[in-house]
């Protein structure tokens, strides 16, 4: 299978940027999104002080973790496979994008191989296009009221996550944030478990990470920004 890590060093991390982003964010947690970027812009990247990186292919993120030092926070941002569960079972830190029950399950059952529990975040469809994957809302309620969740002793549900449409209007944007904000603070007080834990509200890109925050945004996950346009 070919690498999807491009060897090209075209573009190099960033640290300027890094500074101030991390300035104008505060508390919230940076989540640098190193997707199709070389290991080395990965290594700068760490020492410069960033911890949590963000993938969007299972394949590349294995083929990067390796070379990685072990107090790395792995995130798997994109589209995730039951199939492929197994490959990052062993030392992701959090998956953002978790669509259904039987993808829950799978990554319990991998998590128990490994006597781990994994974090998880539950994907919920904000945007206007049809394209972004991620649960409505009422299939989020629904999810989390079924009753088999109850026996998946090796997965925690951390919060949600969620794409604004790819557009320059803010104030669709900033409906969009606010609407997934207030379905978080709705299943933070509803949803409460052993296994289920509204802590983390992941939104916000390179484009409207600002306005994220200004929402309640408490990881932001930028790519282009630090990395350069891919």
């Amino acid at each position: 299978m070919k690498s999807a890590i491009k060897n090209k060093k075209n573009t190099m991390f960033n640290q300027e940027v890094y500074q101030k982003i991390l300035q104008e964010i505060g508390e919230v947690r940076l989540i640098a999104v190193s997707k199709t970027k070389p290991i080395s812009d990965l290594q700068e990247a760490y020492q410069a002080g960033v911890r949590d990186f963000g993938e969007n292919k299972v394949q590349e993120m294995c083929e990067k973790q390796p070379h990685l030092p072990q107090d790395v926070r792995w995130h798997l941002i994109g589209h995730l496979q039951t199939n492929k569960v197994k490959y990052i079972a062993s030392f992701v830190h959090l998956i953002h994008s978790v669509d259904s029950l039987k993808l829950l399950q799978e990554i319990n059952k991998q998590a128990q191989k490994h006597s781990r529990v994994i974090n998880c975040l539950l994907q919920i469809h904000i945007a206007q296009e049809e394209t972004k994957f991620g649960l409505s809302y009422e299939e989020a309620e629904n999810l989390l009221q079924n009753t088999a969740l109850k026996e998946l002793k090796n997965i925690r549900i951390k919060g949600l996550m969620g794409m604004a449409t790819f557009t320059e209007n803010a104030e669709q944007i900033r409906k969009e944030f606010r609407g997934l904000a207030g379905f978080f603070q709705h299943c933070k007080q509803k949803y409460q478990d052993f296994n289920l834990d509204f802590q983390e509200l992941s939104m916000g890109m390179s484009g409207d990470y600002l306005i994220a925050i200004q929402e309640g945004s408490t990881m932001v996950r930028i790519g282009s920004a630090l990395f350069g346009s891919r």
